[in-house]
């Protein structure tokens, strides 16, 4: 969608602009957006998209949730995490954050305070049915694109300019892009039920 030159410190400013670029260039709404934590990005989402609804990556914040724990331990807490993130409603969804926080807070009690500092981004997933779940619970699809750019740049290190590095990183994307032939899984599902939890919102085309 572009190039944007990071900041030294990614700010709620920095996103900002470059949301506002994005806007500029066309991108009238976001009905979603899967975020995984960095700063100011959530705030600056809903001041260029206030309709927006911001939806922390689940597999970034099991991921965050496991740093801490021994490995004879994971088994267990990821169990009990699953408790929470597949739970069909916010209610049992909470009342999975209650069983991890029972099970684990005399050993971990950074694992339930994780969840509940990061709670009003976790929620938004249960205003969706589960068509839209299994399409907005992580951001993988980019992190695995990120990771062909981030081979293309180690393959080559060192750049005359910027606008050889933009080439190579372009040009990684096209090559990836080749390899995009499977479909979303249940996709056509999610789209019937974006028309209807974003009714008017949608454009025609599109479903």
């Amino acid at each position: 969608m572009g190039h944007y030159r990071l900041a030294e410190t990614e700010g709620a400013k920095f996103w900002l602009s470059v949301l506002t670029a994005l806007q500029n260039r066309g991108l009238k709404d976001v009905f979603i957006a899967c975020v995984d934590g960095l700063t100011g990005f959530p705030d600056a989402i809903q001041a260029v998209y206030p309709q927006a609804k911001v939806q922390l990556c689940l597999v970034h914040l099991v991921r965050n949730s496991l740093r801490s724990v021994a490995d004879k331990d994971r088994r267990a807490v990821v169990a009990d995490l699953k408790g929470i993130y597949q739970a069909p409603t916010l209610a049992q969804a909470e009342q999975g954050l209650e069983t991890v926080a029972e099970h684990w807070d005399h050993q971990y009690p950074s694992l339930s305070a994780l969840w509940l500092r990061h709670w009003e981004r976790v929620i938004p997933l249960f205003d969706s049915p589960d068509d839209i779940r299994r399409a907005i619970y992580t951001t993988n699809a980019i992190e695995s694109l990120n990771s062909v750019i981030r081979k293309a740049i180690n393959n080559r290190r060192i750049f005359p300019s910027d606008r050889s590095a933009f080439k190579v990183i372009d040009l990684a994307i096209e090559q990836a892009a080749k390899k995009w032939t499977m479909p979303i899984k249940d996709w056509k599902q999610a789209l019937n039920r974006f028309a209807i939890q974003f009714e008017g919102r949608l454009p025609l085309s599109l479903h």
